[in-house]
């Protein structure tokens, strides 16, 4: 029980922010922003959790960034909404 709880926490440090994974793509919110056909707020409101990403707009970033969705982490699991 002890190393799965190991396994999981070292699972979830694999995981990055949506900011780093702009960093890491070498994008500024501006650049992410057009590339995924929103405002520059929208990504600085998905970034801080302010506001809730769909799950088209996490899987269009994350293949902008050019990782996989299960690498991004989350602020909170509530700012995650349906399709719309």
């Amino acid at each position: 029980n002890i190393h799965l709880q190991k396994g999981v926490k070292a699972l979830e440090r694999l995981k990055i922010s949506l900011a780093a994974a702009r960093v890491n793509a070498n994008m500024t919110q501006e650049e992410a922003a057009d590339r995924v056909k929103v405002s520059r707020s929208s990504i600085l409101k998905w970034e801080s959790g302010k506001t809730p990403i769909t799950f088209q707009k996490l899987n269009e970033l994350a293949e902008v960034y050019g990782i996989s969705v299960d690498n991004i982490r989350m602020p909170s699991e509530s700012t995650l909404r349906g399709n719309k």
